[in-house]
């Protein structure tokens, strides 16, 4: 854990369970290249794990209480699987508001949060892994589906709370972010969320996050999106399997 400016450290203290290792680090703030300063942090705590799969989680993602037994039931099952090396989730992606979900290519419909601790991996990248099965090629991990998701928050901070993060990160990617001044995209790129939060998010739902967004009926791409209808220019999508 880095330096903080809030009482992250003291709530994760006041825990108090013996499961919980916290390992002092310094963020390289030379590092300045897309965001690799992420994966420098998530590598430090994944070099200290010692059990038979590594479980990633991003500051902005939840886990549902229902879904854990499940989780840790595709641990159980697969562990000796030696062909499945991760374990893929699905995503609900909130957007602008808890009511809402971006649904569009663009948004990862799966992506891997654990692997196995006894392959050479590595993260590029704050969002995935490469395994290094020969010296100088790396690949994708061979996954399988949990068939549970990761509920993901990250885009319905309230409006002054988003443009405070993106001030504080934009260094990281070596550039500045444009002001922001609210959530906007294609209505065709959300839909309602018709399900049930976790409830270890909901208080800060009901007091952190936006409330006032609706899809924008005149909302007017950008040339680029234009292109490539609802952004998928912006993301590959990767296949998961353990053929």
């Amino acid at each position: 854990m880095g330096d903080s400016e809030d009482d992250t450290l003291e709530r994760i203290q006041a825990i108090k369970s013996d499961k919980i290792v916290i390992i002092p680090t310094f963020w390289n703030e030379k590092m300045q290249d897309r965001g690799f300063v992420y994966a420098q942090q998530k590598m430090i705590a994944q070099y200290n794990c010692t059990g038979d799969w590594a479980f990633y989680l991003e500051g902005d993602e939840v886990l549902h209480e229902d879904d854990l037994p499940k989780i840790r039931a595709a641990m159980e099952n697969n562990f000796n699987n030696q062909d499945v090396e991760a374990l893929a989730f699905d995503y609900f992606h909130f957007f602008g508001s808890p009511d809402w979900l971006a649904t569009s290519p663009a948004w990862y419909r799966q992506e891997c949060r654990i692997i196995r601790n006894t392959i050479r991996s590595f993260a590029p990248d704050g969002l995935f892994w490469v395994v290094m099965n020969k010296n100088s090629r790396g690949r994708y991990p061979k996954a399988a589906l949990v068939g549970a998701p990761i509920y993901h928050y990250g885009h319905v901070r309230s409006i002054a709370a988003m443009q405070a993060k993106n001030q504080r990160v934009g260094k990281y990617w070596g550039h500045d972010h444009p002001l922001f001044n609210g959530y906007q995209i294609d209505p065709e790129a959300v839909c309602r969320f018709s399900g049930k939060h976790p409830a270890i998010v909901v208080d800060w739902l009901v007091n952190e996050a936006e409330k006032n967004f609706a899809p924008d009926a005149n909302y007017q791409a950008s040339k680029k999106r234009v292109k490539t209808p609802l952004g998928h220019e912006n993301r590959k999508t990767f296949w998961l399997g353990t053929e």
